[in-house]
């Protein structure tokens, strides 16, 4: 897993009012993300260290331990393509 994590320049998040939600699109289509990940997308811009944004995420939901949730969508983010 990459410490720098960034989407793909094949895939574009963008805010779709109609739908009220964050979508991850791509040639094929797009993808309706739930608030957590899109929020967590938001901040996959090649930049910010992993664990910064664990950080401010935690921070963001006033949670902790949202190491293993982040993780694991960084992770199947890389093995769908759409992170770097």
């Amino acid at each position: 897993m990459t410490d720098f994590p960034k989407l793909s320049r094949l895939f574009r998040l963008q805010f779709e009012t109609v739908q009220d939600a964050w979508v991850l699109l791509y040639p094929e289509g797009m993808v309706q993300l739930n608030q957590s990940a899109a929020e967590i997308l938001r901040r996959c811009d090649g930049h910010r260290h992993l664990d910064d944004i664990v950080i401010e995420l935690q921070t963001l939901f006033g949670l902790d331990g949202l190491r293993a949730e982040i993780e694991a969508l960084v992770q199947e983010g890389q093995r769908r393509g759409w992170i770097d």
